[in-house]
């Protein structure tokens, strides 16, 4: 793929980059704000980073350009490049949620617990999340200031429920939210939103108050790292919070008939039959697999069994 097939202008000097995890284009999307301080908004995984850089290169922002790396959250598909970004950008600034800050600079905890989740398949989809040196990390609490230069900035909003971890961003400018995963994921090529519910830290309840919490920021567009940039932004706050429910609710369901992981997981697939056109009979298998790779039904409930086990 072309570096220029990689960058989509999404008007304002923001640039949509493909960062393409495990070598599939159009899955995650970092975003470039090419402003009078530049910033890089999720470089994506270990794996990304080169062409993360090709792209920033094709746009004009050289090794020593770059003033601002902003993470929603620490989860190896949003961050897992960050240390090889940092040390390819040296005047970069790393911004992230304090919950997240130390394991972006000592990795090592959590490099562990990937592993233990994806075994082999960690290489070859995200790669090894380098250490950052702490004195560049900033941590940012329930909300905090990104100067993008010429009285310009995001305003970052602490959104946990999918991570406790993740933040929001606004940008002062465009009105773009940028939700990482706290939205869910969003399939371009057929509207769908899917739920993003991995364990550990997956609540409904949470999750449900910062959907409330971006509706109240009145955003211009939403800007979803799984993919792209969305204008019917009442319609898909609506629409993921309405599909976390149903999900929830079919595993709460299936928990409290005493059915295990492999019997809640097939509850949702039947509870949810025909909600996604990306997963219809007529879908294409490579679309809807790739989505699966990144944001699996088996994931997700594991995430809600996590979830409703602790509130137990």
């Amino acid at each position: 793929m072309s570096t220029q097939s990689l960058i989509t202008p999404l008007g304002d000097e923001v640039y949509e980059i493909d960062t393409q995890l495990a070598g599939h284009p159009g899955i995650t999307a970092g975003y470039l704000i090419r402003s009078d301080r530049p910033c890089l908004v999720e470089p994506g995984t270990s794996g990304s980073a080169p062409t993360v850089r090709r792209a920033l290169t094709e746009l004009g922002i050289g090794p020593r350009d770059l003033a601002t790396v902003v993470v929603t959250h620490i989860h190896l598909d949003h961050a897992g490049g960050v240390g090889d970004i940092a040390r390819m950008y040296p005047q970069a600034e790393i911004v992230v949620h304090e919950k997240g800050a130390r394991h972006l600079a000592d990795p090592q905890r959590l490099m562990r617990s990937a592993r233990m989740v994806y075994g082999d398949l960690l290489d070859t989809l995200f790669g090894e999340l380098k250490p950052t040196e702490a004195a560049r990390i900033r941590a940012v609490e329930e909300t905090g200031v990104i100067d993008l230069g010429g009285g310009r900035r995001l305003q970052s909003h602490y959104s946990p429920g999918h991570a406790k971890h993740h933040i929001g961003l606004l940008d002062s400018l465009t009105g773009d939210l940028y939700v990482g995963d706290a939205a869910g994921v969003y399939i371009p090529e057929t509207a769908d939103v899917r739920p993003a519910t991995p364990p550990p830290d997956f609540d409904l309840d949470t999750a449900l108050a910062s959907l409330e919490k971006f509706r109240a920021l009145r955003p211009q567009r939403l800007l979803f790292a799984h993919y792209g940039p969305v204008e019917a932004v009442e319609d898909t706050l609506d629409r993921s919070a309405e599909e976390l429910r149903i999900w929830v609710e079919a595993v709460r369901d299936a928990r409290d008939q005493g059915l295990d992981l492999d019997h809640a997981v097939a509850a949702v697939q039947e509870r949810t039959a025909g909600r996604y056109r990306a997963y219809g009979p007529d879908a294409d298998p490579e679309l809807a697999g790739k989505y699966e790779m990144l944001s699996g039904v088996r994931s997700n409930v594991a995430g809600i069994m996590h979830s409703l086990d602790k509130h137990a």
